[in-house]
């Protein structure tokens, strides 16, 4: 099972109305089953830098099919997958990824959102990987 495009675009939309309305402006990224780039939006003012960070974090998500705030509490010291980041050409094992999930609970693809807190893009990825 593979996300679509309506699909991938309904939770860019969800996306960018919850960015919104908590005055963040994000880079918003939405990869299929295989974790390739299927959508994309960078709102108007969002940081230049965090355009290569939401892909990653899709990526990322889809990879291990888990937010990626839980593959960060992984990853620290002493943790079973410290140093993951630097597997798969550099992995984001902080908080905005999350997997997308069809009505039968299959990962189709995943979210990455960043340009704010870790908490905002949290929250916005959330709202986005729920509108499908």
């Amino acid at each position: 099972m593979n996300i679509t495009l309506a699909q991938a675009e309904k939770a860019i939309v969800a996306a960018k109305q919850k960015s919104t309305t908590i005055d963040t402006k994000m880079n918003i990224a939405i990869v299929d089953a295989g974790a390739n780039l299927l959508a994309f939006a960078r709102m108007d003012g969002a940081w230049l830098g965090s355009l290569d960070i939401s892909i990653k974090k899709a990526k990322t998500a889809r990879y291990f099919d888990m937010n990626t705030g839980i593959i960060g509490e992984l990853s620290q010291p002493g943790q079973p997958l410290f140093n993951i980041e630097h597997s798969n050409n550099g992995l984001i094992t902080f908080p905005g990824g999350v997997p997308i999930k069809n009505a039968a609970g299959e990962v189709i693809g995943a979210i990455g959102v960043s340009g704010s807190s870790v908490e905002n893009d949290h929250a916005v990825a959330e709202v986005g990987a729920m509108a499908i």
